[in-house]
């Protein structure tokens, strides 16, 4: 009979840490969803909303069981078990009698009461806290004036230590792309779809001058060229609006579609860039991906012109930047239609081209970047590293890689290698 007392005693007692932990792991949204068919989802958020008042209760029940226990395994068995040693000629058997019997007690409990079932209410926290939740709150009903008294005796522990007991559950961008790097790990969803989540993430906190097409590389028309010029020039843009400049790329005045000229040249009409030219909004280089996005949203041309703080041209963003900045670039936009940004060979080694995104790289290779740096490709990562424009050859390592310049074109970086450093590579720059 006693025997079966200490199991029902810890059984209660793996009922409770289960469903303490069940309801501290639940998350909300899910028991929110839950509450609309089952009356526990429901008793479970009005617990998880009064933490302290929950601690409270459960820690009521916990340490009553526990006791409880201890003096039943203490009263009942260790006089028995002291009397089965005595008969052995231990000595001080009746004090080893109460020893074994705690112990023994304590240990099923810790198994029974404790890390298993707190291991169950891991595996299926909602459920288990929808399950548990009703039984819970009756407690906390028939244990008023003793949760009453811990949780505002807590309370004022909190308050001579100048702390406070409110949760802040604000969820950083860190903690959603640790969320989706163990979602992919799990397998619940693919590479493709773990990056393309995680460029999203990134857009908000990314200037504008990590994603948009730099000054070298824009295609413009210039408004002074004669007819022969202007339709050289136009067949070979590979984007439909193009921005207008008198004489040199730094002096844009305005923004054409390519449309609106073959529409001019097809009705035999005389061609007027000025006429058909739009206004295109100006963009701060610092501004954010998202901010940007708004203001093109906005514009009478999709099509922002980014300028630096001393008024510099420093290039074109649009919605077609977007994105390569979140799935990453495609091989019909990369330069010459057949060479991606990232080449990987079977051994683990890159070839990353100068001009990939310098959030693109850290994310392959599986690094954080500075939150305050100051470039936004390779090409500017390596700079910022070498602190000088390198040469072909020139290497340097960093957060475990060995990173090699294999391609410049006059001053600018087209391509490095990156391989892993080990402790054999050459010294770092």
């Amino acid at each position: 009979m006693i025997v079966l007392l200490l199991i029902a005693l810890i059984a209660f007692n793996g009922l409770f840490a289960m469903s303490e932990l069940a309801i501290i792991s639940s998350r909300r949204p899910k028991l929110e969803a839950m509450a609309k068919t089952r009356k526990g989802a429901s008793a479970a958020l009005a617990l998880s909303a009064h933490p302290g008042r929950f601690l409270s209760t459960m820690q009521v029940g916990i340490t009553g069981i526990s006791t409880l226990a201890g003096a039943v395994s203490g009263e009942t068995l260790g006089g028995p078990i002291g009397e089965r040693l005595a008969a052995m000629d231990v000595p001080n058997a009746m004090a080893w009698g109460f020893t074994v019997a705690i112990v023994v007690t304590t240990y099923f409990s810790l198994i029974a009461g404790e890390l298993v079932p707190k291991q169950i209410a891991l595996k299926a926290p909602e459920q288990i806290a929808a399950f548990t939740a009703i039984p819970v709150l009756w407690l906390s009903r028939l244990t008023a004036p003793a949760v009453w008294l811990l949780d505002k005796s807590s309370a004022l522990v909190f308050h001579l230590a100048g702390m406070t007991r409110e949760a802040h559950n604000q969820v950083t961008a860190e903690e959603v792309r640790l969320t989706i790097t163990e979602a992919f790990q799990a397998g619940v969803i693919e590479e493709n779809e773990r990056q393309i989540i995680s460029g999203v993430i990134r857009l908000a906190d990314r200037p504008v001058r990590e994603i948009m097409t730099p000054r070298t590389e824009v295609g413009w028309l210039d408004m002074e060229a004669d007819i022969p010029t202007l339709s050289k020039n136009l067949a070979s843009m590979p984007h439909s609006r193009m921005p207008v400049a008198i004489g040199s790329v730094d002096n844009i005045i305005g923004v054409v579609h390519s449309r609106d000229i073959v529409r001019v040249l097809m009705r035999g009409e005389k061609l007027d860039i000025k006429r058909l030219m739009r206004p295109a909004p100006i963009v701060p280089d610092q501004t954010t991906v998202m901010a940007a996005l708004d203001s093109l949203r906005l514009a009478e041309v999709p099509l922002g012109l980014v300028h630096n703080e001393y008024g510099h041209f420093e290039g074109v963003v649009a919605p077609a930047n977007l994105l390569p900045a979140m799935s990453g670039h495609f091989v019909s936009d990369v330069e010459g239609r057949n060479e991606p940004s990232i080449i990987e060979d079977k051994q683990g080694h890159y070839i990353l081209s100068g001009s990939l995104s310098a959030d693109q790289m850290a994310d392959k290779l599986g690094f954080e970047l500075d939150e305050d740096r100051d470039y936004a490709t390779v090409a500017g990562f390596a700079l910022s590293v070498l602190r000088h424009l390198p040469k072909i050859g020139e290497y340097f390592t960093s957060n475990g890689w060995l990173f090699e310049i294999l391609d410049i074109t006059g001053h600018k970086i087209e391509k490095v290698g990156v391989s892993k450093a080990d402790g054999e590579n050459r010294e770092e720059n």
